[in-house]
């Protein structure tokens, strides 16, 4: 078969131009793991002056950085502060006397499903804290496997968010914008930054095998405007970890080698063509498709890990899916050079029967995350590696519904203007405490954080100035934050 000549591309015929709209039932299937072809603006620039860099623009990182990758630990549905790592022994005195939520709070106004409530009852954790580690900082009896680490990781009791919804709360926290449309933070770093690998994606998403809960999509990981190669890939834990990447029955690897080479000659025919930058990013994308036939399984072979690290993570490892199988193929990850990896949790709105239901999800995520610092702290991987653990908002001081008389169980309503992080490695202060909330812990009362202050924090830890990168979008210079956010610089070591 002779190639069209290019000239030929420019005038396509209706059902020519018909059949690429579509792109074919193929692309359709390739779409999950090669993400929507949605880029608009600016061409990205291929080549990188970090050394070691795969892609990523010239000129960064603008600063020598302290941390190269990022591991975000989300917990998706509201975390509790109250139960894990915001103590308010006022709250259990309070509850004791049958206090409700003081009237001065109530007239500022209450957020989300509770406003119509009759009573507003102050509930303190069920829990018992314990004070650990050389700070004495306060843990939860949820998280015994946390607490061991709490010399190396930073509480930031201090943060506060716009949003009181699960869906553009969680997208605010990911893209620095609660409407959908604008790239995730992971795609902003691969943007920027590259990859220190060229064999996977540099923006990878895992997320937790469970039951249904607050619905995660693809959105939360969406490239927005950029071009479409910095869209998160979503590893899952069936036999195929990447959609659509295996390779059918009786097709060789040498067979695909020369459809993919005939497919890109065709691609650069169009290219010439046509001069768009989405071209390129087909081009690169089936490129390290091509690749990630081998690299995928094996990063995603756990076998071979030493015994001493499968019982550091714990039993659930053998769970495929399980949140603790996620963060060791997240260390895995990260040792090939991946920059950006997400991991959500779900199970963590709790309007009711929260004492129950938060024994449960605690449990799934606890030794994973103690396994992980300490995982990476063994390999020397920490220093390098920034870990945070949050969630898109937090919950209120009083119970959402009445205390149950019999059992004591409670639920408690998203509450946005006070909650919890932490964050360990990649320059982040260790064993330390940022910020404070009133004895309530309805707000905060020193030392704020915001969504726009975390994304700029996370940034600086990568030798990134939030303020110079930015996409040009309609007219507009995009960038993560915004227009706020600040370097929260207590909290770096």
């Amino acid at each position: 078969m002779n190639p069209e000549p290019a000239s030929s591309w420019l005038k396509p015929s209706r059902r020519e131009w018909l059949h690429r709209f579509g792109g074919g039932i193929g692309s359709v299937a390739l779409a999950d793991l090669l993400g929507a072809t949605s880029a608009r603006g600016q061409e990205a620039a291929s080549v990188s002056s970090a050394p070691g860099q795969v892609g990523g623009l010239p000129g960064l990182p603008h600063f020598a950085p302290k941390a190269k990758r990022v591991i975000f630990l989300f917990m998706s549905g509201g975390a509790t502060q109250f139960e894990t790592f915001d103590y308010k022994p006022k709250l259990v005195e309070l509850q004791k006397k049958n206090a409700e939520l003081p009237d001065s709070y109530k007239k500022r106004g209450l957020l989300g499903m509770s406003n119509n409530q009759a009573s507003f009852q102050l509930v303190g954790s069920k829990f018992p804290f314990q004070q650990h580690g050389k700070a004495g900082t306060w843990v939860s009896d949820l998280f015994p496997h946390t607490a061991k680490v709490v010399d190396d990781i930073c509480v930031i009791r201090s943060m506060h968010s716009e949003a009181v919804n699960h869906d553009p709360g969680m997208i605010y926290m990911v893209s620095g914008a609660q409407l959908p449309g604008r790239p995730s933070m992971g795609s902003w770093l691969s943007y920027g930054l590259g990859s220190e690998t060229a064999d996977l994606p540099s923006f990878i998403v895992m997320v937790t095998a469970r039951g249904v809960d607050q619905p995660l999509s693809s959105r939360l990981w969406h490239n927005g405007f950029l071009p479409s190669q910095y869209q998160g890939t979503q590893f899952r834990s069936g036999v195929d970890p990447v959609l659509y990447l295996s390779r059918p029955a009786g097709i060789s690897r040498e067979m695909d080698r020369k459809s993919l080479d005939r497919l890109r000659s065709l691609h650069e025919m169009e290219l010439q063509a046509r001069g768009e930058a989405e071209i390129e990013a087909k081009i690169a994308q089936f490129e390290l498709a091509f690749r990630m036939q081998s690299s995928v399984p094996e990063v995603t072979d756990v076998s071979g890990e030493p015994e001493s690290v499968k019982t550091l993570y714990g039993p659930d490892l053998e769970k495929p899916g399980s949140f603790a199988r996620n963060c060791l193929l997240a260390r895995r990850l990260a040792e090939k050079g991946v920059r950006y990896i997400h991991l959500y949790h779900p199970g963590w709105d709790h309007h009711g029967a929260l004492p129950e239901t938060m024994e449960t999800v605690a449990q799934q995520v606890d030794q994973g995350c103690g396994a992980l610092i300490q995982d990476l702290k063994q390999r020397d991987m920490l220093d390098e590696t920034l870990v945070i653990w949050g969630t898109e908002f937090g919950r209120t001081c009083y119970s959402q519904g009445l205390i149950s008389t019999k059992t004591g169980s409670y639920g408690r309503e998203h509450h946005r203007d006070a909650f919890t992080f932490w964050m360990a490695g990649g320059g982040i202060k260790p064993g330390h405490v940022h910020g404070e909330t009133c004895e309530l812990g309805f707000d905060v009362v020193d030392k704020p954080v915001s969504v726009n202050d975390f994304h700029a924090t996370v940034l600086n830890q990568l030798g990134i100035d939030h303020l110079r990168l930015t996409y040009r979008f309609k007219g507009r210079d995009f960038r993560l934050t915004d227009v706020g956010g600040e370097v929260v610089k207590d909290i770096l070591a």
